[in-house]
């Protein structure tokens, strides 16, 4: 059975820091691409950044490029998402997505806007000073 367990979220004012971390259980974490989605309150889901299974490609929406990064640890069947110079309007709730496959960045990229097969139960990012 497919677990994906969010957790690190929190309230950060803006301009601070904060790391999420999935972790998996229940399936072969190496085989999937593993992706962070997030949605605000009257807004539509979001992806905001997936990784590859293969070899670690990573895909950023636009608006988080150069504050956010992805990684994952396979050892540890854990993907982490370190979120820097937070900014208000990232305020959501973020969710661990996986997927079988995704090798190629091209395929990621897609998995990562229309979203993938399994999912958690999300975490609460609030930045406000």
């Amino acid at each position: 059975q497919v677990q994906l367990v969010e957790s690190g979220g929190g309230l950060v004012q803006p301009g601070g820091s904060l790391r999420l971390s999935c972790a998996a259980s229940g399936f072969n974490v190496d085989l999937y691409a593993i992706g962070w989605f997030r949605q605000a309150p009257g807004k539509e889901r979001e992806g905001v950044s997936c990784i590859s299974s293969k070899d670690g490609s990573t895909y950023y929406t636009g608006s988080v490029k150069g504050r956010f990064t992805i990684s994952r640890d396979n050892a540890k069947k854990t993907v982490y998402l370190q979120m820097d110079s937070l900014k208000p309007e990232d305020t959501a709730v973020y969710y661990c997505a996986a997927q079988a496959g995704g090798q190629s960045i091209d395929t990621v990229r897609v998995m990562c806007i229309y979203g993938m097969d399994y999912w958690g139960k999300g975490t609460l990012v609030t930045v406000s000073s």
